[in-house]
């Protein structure tokens, strides 16, 4: 292997030029409150507290690292213990943190969630203001470490300023984004046109698409108005039911497309879907849902970068995200490839 070679997921394929995914946008500490009663408004009931590694972005990175990518991440952390702690276990975890920089006069960005027995996720609140920090002109002090970059993992807890110096300054590199939240998503309106694979779950395509998205037909056409917009590959979560996904017509499995913008859309503003489907949930245990969709983005990313058509990637994802519920927290410590697949092919 050349000097100027990484290998990925361990397969002997390499990357060029030391190339790498980069990871930018949320790294905080996740605070998540469970019970196996039922939640009550305005009571205590008993339970279990947990303190873990959390923040979209940073949870991608940690399971594409696990599963055996060099990833980078970008984000901030305040100089406290939450911050400290953040970065440790982050490293530990294969990723790169030279670009997570460290700032004292900030708190660490802190996620508190309250799960019912059922594992899903009741309610939440994110202090994510230390975020605010990651503007254009931060990014631009580490562009050097987009310049290799062979695939751009984003969340939209970056600020809209943020997302469009990505976008302009990231072409030719397809960029994998996070809806993260029905709030949040909209941020993401004026650049739907430079992502490659879009991550969304009902309310969010929702927000972003303006139209009811319930019925197997809404969530098509939902697919259908993201294509028309630009977006390469759609991915709707659907939670118990599984995953919905779509790719442009004129899409391959190395995410180039062959057909022009006038054979995209037509009289109606949709654009012509290639192939899509429906994947099922894997059957696990949920024990916590928190982590399920960051594990799906990175099985999207890695099998994408192995060269696998989206129906297979998808397959792929879906076991990722079946491993995360069955973990206590949002990152499942023995996530690789090989159990991946395991479980899938025993499923």
């Amino acid at each position: 292997m050349g000097a100027h070679e990484q290998l990925i997921g361990g397969t002997g394929r390499a990357l060029p030029g030391r190339r790498f995914v980069v990871a930018v946008g949320a790294a905080n500490m996740d605070i998540a409150g469970s019970s196996e009663h039922a939640l009550v408004g305005g009571d205590s009931i008993p339970g279990r507290i947990r303190c873990a590694p959390g923040g979209v972005a940073r949870n991608v990175a940690e399971n594409l690292a696990r599963l055996g990518l060099g990833v980078r991440l970008l984000s901030v952390v305040g100089d406290d213990l939450y911050g400290r702690s953040l970065r440790d276990s982050t490293l530990d975890a294969g990723v790169g943190v030279r670009g997570c920089e460290v700032l004292g006069d900030q708190a660490t960005a802190t996620y508190l969630s309250l799960h019912g027995p059922d594992g899903d996720m009741a309610a939440a609140v994110n202090d994510m203001s230390i975020l605010e920090q990651i503007t254009p002109v931060w990014l631009q002090r580490r562009a050097a470490r987009l310049r290799h970059a062979a695939a751009l993992v984003l969340d939209c807890n970056l600020s809209p300023d943020a997302l469009g110096w990505l976008f302009a300054h990231s072409p030719g590199i397809p960029v994998f984004a996070d809806c993260v939240s029905a709030f949040k998503c909209r941020r993401l309106l004026p650049w739907l046109g430079g992502v490659h694979t879009l991550k969304a779950n009902r309310l969010e395509a929702q927000a972003l698409c303006g139209k009811p998205v319930r019925t197997d037909r809404q969530i098509e056409s939902a697919a259908r108005w993201l294509h028309a917009q630009g977006v390469r590959q759609v991915v709707l979560s659907l939670g118990q039911r599984g995953v919905y996904w779509s790719e442009r017509t004129g899409e391959s499995g190395s995410g180039r497309t062959r057909e022009t913008a006038s054979e995209r859309t037509g009289e109606t503003g949709n654009a012509r879907t290639g192939a899509s489907g429906w994947q099922a949930a894997l059957p696990v245990v949920v024990v916590n849902a928190t982590g399920a969709g960051d594990a799906l983005m990175a099985g999207l990313v890695y099998d994408h970068l192995h060269g696998a058509p989206l129906v297979q990637s998808v397959s792929f994802a879906t076991g990722c995200a079946a491993l995360a519920l069955g973990a206590p927290q949002a990152n499942h410590t023995g996530l690789s490839v090989a159990a991946v697949r395991q479980l899938v092919n025993s499923r």
